[in-house]
């Protein structure tokens, strides 16, 4: 599929810039690093918006300062 589409004068300039910089050899690589990018950033808001829903249909737990030390203590032996 061929996509072929024209963007503002602003625009074309911000592209050559970014790849006369050398980051990417060519406009449609440097493109095709933004839509990757994009669908990254898509993919990981998916993740995000899951785990929060996970955890608003999870049980409940009281937090207590025990709560906490427990925690803390499992997050510090995972660090080891």
């Amino acid at each position: 599929m061929n996509v072929i589409f024209e963007i503002p004068e602003e625009l074309q300039t911000h592209v050559m810039n970014q790849v006369q910089t050398g980051d990417h050899v060519t406009t449609i690589e440097y493109v095709l690093d933004l839509v990757m990018c994009d669908r990254d950033r898509t993919l990981a808001q998916e993740k995000l918006v899951s785990l929060l829903q996970e955890g608003l249909d999870s049980e409940a737990e009281v937090v207590t300062p025990e709560y906490w030390k427990n925690l803390r203590a499992s997050v510090l032996q995972g660090e080891m």
